[in-house]
């Protein structure tokens, strides 16, 4: 969205029934955490509403929605909209919002181990005594991926004793503690955790791809404010924040 079209956007809120004051109650994935905490503020200096944030896996926030949590924006990947969707949970058309790559992680002051192919990683994680990374139990899109990797790579069985399954959040401090050598984790849920150093994305063959898109939940309460919410996505100063946080803005 360019300049004039969030203007636009921003001038139908604040002349719509939701325009005082209104309160946002945004649900997002784990991954767009650090960047939707610095660009919420950000749309309220703009806007003058203000964005109550919560997070999880996306399976998670789709759960939460399913039981019922009020909520105005969902920030979640387009699996979790298909299925809120089929439920009636959502209003209107989701829009791609930004894309996240996985990579890997070590405790600042170590070397960097090699990762630059399928056969690199493999030596690599054979290599370390124990990798971290979100429980898959959880429905943490990195975690199922994670385990998919060490299955292509042929080393499942040597891996499993390794294991230091995180939360969807504690990876990048499991690491920086010295719980775990090493994190196969989102990009942007690393970069900002002190301590860790990002050593670079997963092989391209092995890559996950997380493509977050924003939609409006049924039955928001600031409707027309989490659409504006959703238009400054892509405005140049959210876009400077997702680089930042190791996100890849726009569509697509």
């Amino acid at each position: 969205m360019n300049l004039r079209g969030f203007l636009l956007a921003l001038a139908a809120v604040l002349s719509s029934p939701d325009a005082m004051a209104a309160e946002i109650k945004v649900l997002a994935s784990n991954s767009v955490r650090t960047m939707l905490e610095d660009v919420a503020p950000l749309f309220t200096r703009a806007s003058g509403h203000s964005v109550t944030l919560g997070f999880g896996t996306s399976a998670q926030v789709a759960k939460r929605v399913v039981a019922g949590e009020a909520v105005d924006l969902l920030v979640v990947t387009p699996d979790v909209v298909e299925q809120l969707s089929k439920t009636g949970k959502l209003a209107g058309a989701a829009r791609s919002i930004a894309r996240s790559l996985m990579g890997v992680g070590v405790r600042t002051g170590t070397p960097h181990p090699a990762i630059g192919s399928a056969d690199a990683l493999r030596k690599t994680l054979l290599a370390v005594k124990s990798v971290t990374f979100s429980d898959p139990g959880t429905g943490a899109a990195s975690g199922v991926h994670t385990v998919a990797i060490f299955e292509r790579l042929g080393i499942a069985d040597a891996m499993k004793p390794k294991w230091r399954l995180g939360d969807g959040t504690s990876s990048g401090r499991m690491v920086v503690s010295g719980e775990a050598d090493l994190a196969i984790w989102q990009i942007s849920a690393m970069k900002p955790v002190k301590g860790l150093d990002v050593v670079g994305p997963l092989p391209a063959a092995l890559q996950l791809t997380t493509h977050l898109s924003a939609v409006v939940a049924k039955g928001a309460a600031a409707p027309d404010a989490a659409k504006a919410l959703i238009g400054f996505f892509g405005m140049p100063e959210a876009a400077a924040e997702m680089l930042a946080r190791g996100l890849d803005p726009g569509d697509g």
